[in-house]
């Protein structure tokens, strides 16, 4: 039966020619390594080591068993590397930076991939901050900052739309949508009872500004949630509308608790990104990241 400790032993021996050397490298005892090449010997049927004073040489039949097995035990090792490095980012702490109104479409869906997670809710420009100062891993961003220190991955596009609940008619609006009617469109809309996360309501300005041309709507807001999510829970329980991004809209209409009124053409997307330091041990991480949520905003 092939034991592979005979082998990297051997493969140890070999390449440092003496048997203290590979001790040390493979962190046994020298004694081990001894009995060790002394049963791959028996096991081979042919000596492989001639014993010096100052360490020892292949034999022959060393030189053929090296050619024969180094391809396969390197590939095997790179094998066996690869599902350690794999383990240990699976199951390391990493910290993850993101907006809170973001976390529940974006940031949750890395929940179910890595065991550890330490999330911070900030804004962009301190999520930027906190990368760049080695405080956080990785931010989730919708800002593109560009700096020698650090890696931006581009995951996808989001998106501002209005959602409101089901029980609202829309038919009237899609009428004046189809008209291009963008008075009565937004007359629509005024006279609608309507949620927000943000007293400035700064997302709904946007909005108005893109699709009216308007640098301020004259709505007033009804309710106003600090939470992008439970606004949007506030609406599928109750009546009205809202402005929210579209990731976060998508699993509440996929489940008929929401309807999606105005995904406007006028309305541009806004790119999202990962960011980290650049780091080699968070290569692997950073990818799998990006793949996941990528995927989200598929």
């Amino acid at each position: 039966m092939v034991n592979l400790e005979w082998y990297r032993t051997f493969k140890s021996v070999y390449k440092n020619r003496n048997f203290s050397l590979a001790a040390k490298e493979l962190f046994i005892s020298q004694p081990a390594v001894s009995q060790q090449i002394g049963m791959l010997e028996a096991h081979v049927g042919y000596k492989l080591f001639n014993r010096k004073s100052k360490g020892v040489e292949p034999t022959e039949y060393a030189n053929l068993l090296n050619n024969l097995i180094i391809e396969a035990l390197d590939r095997l090792e790179n094998v066996e590397n690869g599902f350690r490095a794999k383990a240990f980012n699976a199951n390391r702490s990493i910290s993850v930076g993101i907006s809170k109104h973001l976390f529940s479409s974006l940031g949750s869906a890395l929940i179910s991939k890595f065991e550890f997670i330490d999330f911070n809710f900030h804004e962009d420009n301190s999520l930027f901050e906190l990368v760049d100062s080695k405080k956080i891993d990785f931010a989730i961003v919708t800002q593109k900052i560009d700096t020698y220190d650090t890696i931006q991955q581009h995951i996808g596009e989001i998106k501002p739309v209005i959602i409101g609940s089901m029980d609202i008619d829309v038919s009237e609006l899609n009428q004046t949508i189809a008209d291009q009617n963008w008075n009565a469109t937004e007359t629509w809309l005024n006279e609608k009872r309507w949620y927000t996360f943000d007293a400035r309501i700064p997302h709904i300005k946007l909005f108005w500004l893109h699709v009216f041309d308007k640098k301020r709507p004259t709505l007033v807001p009804n309710y106003i949630i600090p939470s992008e999510y439970e606004m949007i829970t506030s609406i599928a329980k109750n009546q009205g509308v809202g402005i929210t991004w579209n990731c976060n809209a998508q699993p509440f209409i996929a489940e008929e608790k929401i309807k999606l009124l105005w995904d406007s053409e006028k309305m541009p997307t806004t790119a999202a990104y990962v960011m980290c330091r650049k780091n080699n041990n968070f290569d692997e991480i950073l990818d799998e990241i990006t793949k996941i949520l990528r995927a989200v905003l598929a």
